[in-house]
C-alpha cells in the first residue's frame, strides 16, 4: 500500500460498521491535500461508510477521524461545517424551496443565531450559483428540476459553504451518461480552482481519468491507493472486482481504461 504522505482530513485506525456489523476494522486513510481523491471497490465494500466517517456522520468504534491536527468529534458542528463540505447519496429538498433558497442554506454554518444574510453569503451564494451554472434557476423550485440540474443545485450549496474540503457520495447514480460527465467535468474544475475532494464512484473508468489520488477498497480494507496510472492494472481489477480484463491507455486522457473480456468475448 502506498503512503499517500500527509493531509488536513485521514482517518486513524478507525473500526466502523452500523449496529452490531463491523465493516471495516483498524483503516487508516490520509486524503492528501489538494487532491482529487477517488474512492472505489466493489459493492458492500465500506466505501460510503468510510466517507460518512470522513464527513463526521459516523463515529468510530475504536480509532480516531482527525481533521487539522484534531479529532473530529472534538470539534463543534458548525466548526467542522465550515472545513468540510457534504454532498450525501441521497439528497432531499424541502418541498416547494427554490433553488436560490436551497443554495442559501449552505451559508448557515457562518450565520449567527437569527441567521442574518451578509453581503458575503449573498457573495459566495452568486459564486456557487455561477459555478455550477445554475444561477439562470434561481427562482424556481427544486422538484421542477432535472436530475442533472438537481445534482448541480447541491453541489451549489455545497460550494456555498466555501470550505475547502467538499466529500462527495456517489454524486453520478442515477444520471445518464452525458450528465456524469458534466458533474465529472464540472469536480474537476472545482479541484483546479483549489479545493480538495474525496468523491466515491462506481465507474472504475471515470474514477482513473479524473481522480489525482484514487483509494482502492475490498472487504472493507484499503488495498491500494495512488496515482490512478500506477494503481489500475488488469490484475487488481481482477482481484478487486472478480473481472478479467484488459487495460489499455485512455486515447484521450492517457489515463487507465479497464476492457471488460466477459464470457461474450474470451482472451484471444
Amino acid at each position: 500500500m502506498v503512503n499517500p504522505g500527509t493531509g488536513r482530513l485521514r482517518a486513524d485506525a478507525v473500526t466502523l460498521g452500523y449496529d452490531r456489523k463491523t465493516v471495516s476494522t483498524g483503516l487508516s486513510v490520509t486524503i492528501p491535500d489538494d487532491s482529487f481523491t477517488v474512492v472505489v471497490g466493489p459493492n458492500a465494500c465500506g466505501k460510503s461508510t468510510l466517507l460518512r466517517s470522513l464527513a463526521r456522520l459516523l463515529r468510530p468504534s475504536a480509532g480516531d477521524v482527525v481533521l487539522d491536527g484534531e479529532s473530529i468529534h472534538r470539534i463543534a458542528t458548525k466548526e467542522v461545517a465550515r472545513r468540510v463540505g457534504l454532498l450525501p447519496q441521497s439528497a432531499l429538498a424541502p418541498e416547494g424551496i427554490t433553488v436560490g433558497d436551497l443554495v442559501a442554506r449552505g451559508r448557515y454554518p457562518h450565520q449567527n443565531l437569527f441567521r442574518q444574510q451578509t453581503e458575503a453569503d449573498r457573495e459566495a451564494v452568486a459564486a456557487a450559483m455561477a459555478a455550477t451554472h445554475v444561477a439562470d434557476l434561481a427562482e424556481v423550485p427544486v422538484d421542477e428540476l432535472s436530475g442533472g440540474q438537481r445534482q448541480r443545485v447541491w453541489v451549489a450549496m455545497a460550494l456555498a459553504q466555501q470550505t475547502g474540503i467538499l466529500l462527495l457520495d456517489e454524486p453520478t447514480t442515477f444520471l445518464d451518461i452525458a450528465h456524469q460527465i458534466e458533474l465529472l467535468d464540472l469536480f474537476a474544475g472545482l479541484h483546479r480552482d483549489g479545493a480538495t475532494l474525496v468523491a466515491v464512484l462506481h465507474d472504475l473508468n471515470h474514477a482513473a481519468r479524473y481522480a489525482t489520488h484514487l483509494v482502492v477498497m475490498k472487504g472493507g480494507e484499503v488495498v491500494a491507493q495512488g496515482d490512478p496510472g500506477e494503481v489500475v492494472t488488469a490484475d487488481l481489477v481482477e482481484d478487486v472486482f472478480g473481472l478479467p480484463c484488459l487495460v489499455i491507455p485512455d486515447p484521450l486522457s492517457g489515463t487507465p481504461l479497464v476492457i471488460p473480456r466477459g464470457t461474450a468475448h474470451p482472451a484471444p
